[in-house]
């Protein structure tokens, strides 16, 4: 059973991955940095919806190096079935550890809003 649920988790996965690179709303990729096929496989273990909340590995944050998260949060915002994968609220947090600029406070991420930064 637990194997049925890797292989539809690696389904889901790749079928975010793909969808992410080719749609007109989502052409993040060139626009956004980063490389969305590395944020994905690299981070999704702290930022899936089911991810326990964990620092991020080098490896992420080597992924998110160049990455505009606010860019990215339009495309999220845009398209909102990615929070079916994707908790923003860990992926701004993962951000944040991985020394990432953040979107200013208000901004929305999805169903996520970027709370007031803290000094």
């Amino acid at each position: 059973m637990a194997i049925r649920c890797l292989d539809f988790a690696m389904l889901v996965l790749v079928a975010t991955i793909l969808v992410l690179q080719n749609l007109p709303n989502t052409s993040a990729q060139g626009e956004c940095g980063g490389n969305i096929a590395s944020i994905i496989t690299e981070c999704v273990g702290y930022i899936g919806r089911n991810a326990q909340k964990n620092p991020p590995s080098p490896k992420c944050c080597g992924a998110l190096k160049g990455a505009n998260i606010t860019c990215f949060c339009k495309y999220i915002t845009l398209n909102p079935w990615i929070e079916h994968t994707i908790d923003v609220k860990k992926g701004i947090d993962v951000a944040k550890t991985c020394g990432c600029k953040l979107p200013p406070a208000t901004t929305k991420c999805g169903s996520y809003t970027i709370p007031p930064h803290k000094a």
